[in-house]
């Protein structure tokens, strides 16, 4: 009995790191809505956003070799090496650049509603990349799709009126396809990897992402990723995702690929929240029935019964 309840409380960390997570991206969402003179200077183009990434993702690898240097961790080699930049490309760095090369012709609550597809590809994905503890789940999905239902409520999907939306449309359903399959593959690594500290894998893949980054600002955009461009900013905006980074390493090896994706339901549902609190303006029927729906999809993922949970996995030390 004492187990139990402590591996209860265990369980209720990882949601509650979630929770914070998702919290820190509706806050990113709405900062220069909620903090207009703090971010008047802040860049909001593409290309300053991916180099505010790009920024982040170098800053969190170097602290990361650092403190493996420190602490002398074993460097990953071989497979494991391949597969710690693959995760750092597919997670983070192919989805930016799809996102900043397809937002001429998509807009942002368009983007919002299909990546809400994400802990859908996760379900479906988690059995064949993720580890033998995430079994795919009707139920699981169910719930997933619920919460896609919410997210429509709230922001209505644009459908393509051209060529070129179509395919920027294409392209960002196969980002969000991207990130659940890179997401099931980073829980399985950073499992396997559970004995040792998870330092280097952070390192080389956010060494990756800031590299593919700025290689695809150098071949792909006008205007390439430069040292300029990252001076021209204040210095600690580079800093702000990098909580929101940290939290997410923190969870893969503690929480099922299915239940982190999440995070893409639940960040648009808190900043929603957080705009009605803020402003409050007349809320009309559909969005609170989409606030209801998401509420619904999204609890049932993260308390889900056996069926689709970590199983054993859940009695991870933390």
């Amino acid at each position: 009995m004492a187990e139990t309840s402590i591996q209860a409380k265990g369980n209720w960390l990882p949601v509650a790191g979630l929770l914070l997570l998702s919290f820190l991206w509706a806050l990113d969402s709405l900062r220069s809505d909620l903090f207009p003179h703090s971010f008047a200077s802040i860049g909001t183009s593409q290309q300053t956003t991916l180099g505010n990434e790009a920024a982040s993702f170098l800053l969190l690898a170097i602290a990361a070799a650092l403190f493996s240097a420190a602490r002398k961790a074993p460097w990953p080699r071989g497979p494991q090496l391949w597969s710690a930049i693959a995760i750092g490309i597919g997670l983070f760095a192919a989805p930016a650049e799809l996102v900043s090369l397809s937002a001429t012709w998509v807009s942002a609550t368009t983007r919002v509603a299909i990546f809400s597809l994400v802990p859908v590809f996760a379900i479906v994905l988690s059995p064949h990349l993720g580890s033998e503890a995430e079994p795919s789940s009707t139920s699981a999905l169910i719930g997933a799709l619920a919460a896609v239902a919410g997210t429509l409520c709230i922001f209505p999907l644009q459908l393509p009126s051209s060529i070129s939306s179509t395919a920027a449309i294409a392209a960002l359903l196969f980002a969000a396809a991207c990130i659940a399959a890179a997401n099931c593959f980073a829980v399985r690594l950073a499992r396997a990897a559970q004995t040792g500290s998870p330092a280097p894998l952070v390192a080389v893949a956010t060494s990756a992402a800031a590299a593919a980054l700025v290689f695809a600002g150098m071949f792909i955009h006008s205007a390439p990723l430069s040292l300029t461009a990252f001076l021209s900013q204040p210095f600690w905006s580079a800093l702000l995702p990098l909580p929101a980074l940290l939290i997410l390493f923190w969870l893969m090896p503690r929480m099922t690929a299915a239940r982190m994706t999440t995070r893409f339901v639940l960040a648009p549902f808190l900043a929603v929240l957080i705009g009605i609190a803020f402003e409050q303006p007349s809320v009309g029927l559909r969005i609170w029935i989409g606030l209801l729906l998401v509420a619904a999809g999204a609890g049932w993922l993260l308390f889900a019964p056996a069926e689709m949970s970590d199983a054993d996995s859940l009695s991870i030390n933390l």
